[in-house]
């Protein structure tokens, strides 16, 4: 079956039979089920463990990331979390240094605490990551494209680095998707979402996702899991379903959309760099055509000063100006006072998050319209 079938179809019928004929999988708005004798169970129990609609999720997820198991979680920030809590005191885990902020705000402030050593550097330089590397390394931790630099790291010869010394690589593929990258195919151990953004698609819900490429991996984390309890909800996974369905055609149409818009940003005075893998001058462009199908709907782009940014901010009428990304609805950010305001003045600007630095997530809208409104707020 193709991808975009089994995108469209998932896992519709429950474990269990299912009797009603229904084409969408109900809302199984229920905190606990009745045993039906004693050490006898339907297999749900508790919704914290398992829940009906949240299966159905889970597993057509894992069918869709050709992955071992998928969890889902009440947000991406909770999916991230829960994977943290796999390492213990004394164990070292390199990241990706231009990732999310809330991904270094939590690593630095929450996963430190606890004793795990975190390094971070420009995980496209394997051979500097692998100059990190020691017996306490636990695991690679990538983003790619990084948010919001765009920089791209190769997955398959992380998969390789990581598992010659003994680690996990963990990828969060947010910004492409399974459908435009596949990270647990080219060598991943772990892949994580937040399901907030494309997977779900319509900005209407918060979600994460982990998918794991082991038994071993599962059984930890669902451990984690119904211990924790940041297990996502009925109503907000029946949500992920619905937006899940037409994840192929919003991830093709928006990607022609960026494509369009990068082209047009490159020409503007005011705008003076454009970083997006999909150019063929941008570092990762090779790459990228290697292990993805597509370059996405995430756009960064310098212009010529802070007046120009507040004046974009306060202009655009089709483009909303919000955090956020993935959606049908294209927004702009301003990642230096939004997504990244909690990482240091200092490492910012080292990293190319400036003050003048604006991040565009291209939506689903007639592109016309939104080069319309691009050029007023440029002009």
């Amino acid at each position: 079956m193709k991808l975009e079938t089994e995108i469209v179809h998932g896992k519709n019928a429950l474990s269990f039979e299912e009797k009603t004929g229904a084409v969408c999988v109900p809302i199984y708005q229920s905190a606990t089920f009745k045993h039906i004798g004693l050490n006898q169970s339907t297999g749900f129990d508790y919704s914290r463990l398992s829940n009906p609609t949240r299966t159905v999720l889970e597993e057509s997820l894992a069918q869709i990331m050709s992955a071992h198991d998928a969890l889902c979680y009440s947000s991406g920030m909770a999916a991230v979390a829960q994977v943290a809590e796999l390492f213990k005191q004394g164990d070292k885990i390199i990241t990706s240094e231009d990732m999310y902020g809330g991904i270094i705000r939590l690593l630095r402030n929450i996963t430190a605490k606890n004793g795990v050593e975190i390094v971070s550097i420009d995980t496209a330089d394997l051979k500097a990551v692998e100059k990190l590397i020691d017996k306490n390394t636990k695991a690679l931790l990538i983003e790619t494209p990084t948010n919001p630099m765009m920089r791209v790291t190769d997955i398959a010869a992380a998969a390789t680095l990581a598992h010659k010394h003994g680690a996990l690589l963990i990828v969060d593929n947010t910004f492409l998707s399974p459908y435009f990258q596949r990270p647990l195919e080219l060598g991943a151990d772990i892949e994580i979402h937040s399901g907030t953004k494309y997977l779900a698609g319509h900005n209407d819900t918060l979600a994460g996702v982990v998918a794991v490429n082991s038994q071993d991996l599962s059984d930890k984390l669902r451990f984690i899991y119904k211990t924790v309890g940041a297990c996502l909800s009925p109503f907000d996974s029946f949500l992920t379903l619905r937006g899940l369905k037409t994840l192929h055609i919003r991830m093709d149409r928006i990607n022609e959309n960026a494509g369009k818009i990068t082209e047009f940003l490159r020409g503007q005075k005011k705008v003076t760099k454009v970083y997006y893998p999909g150019l063929k001058d941008h570092d990762g462009y090779a790459v990228s055509k290697k292990q993805a199908s597509g370059f996405g709907g995430m756009i960064s782009f310098e212009v010529d000063s802070e007046d120009t940014v507040k004046h974009v901010l306060e202009t655009v009428k089709v483009i909303s100006f919000a955090e956020s990304l993935g959606g049908v609805e294209s927004l702009i950010t301003y990642p230096a006072v939004q997504t990244h305001a909690d990482v240091p003045k200092d490492e910012r600007d080292a990293r190319g998050i400036n003050t003048c630095l604006l991040r565009l997530s291209v939506g689903i809208e007639n592109v016309k319209d939104l080069i319309d409104d691009l050029t007023n707020a440029l002009a």
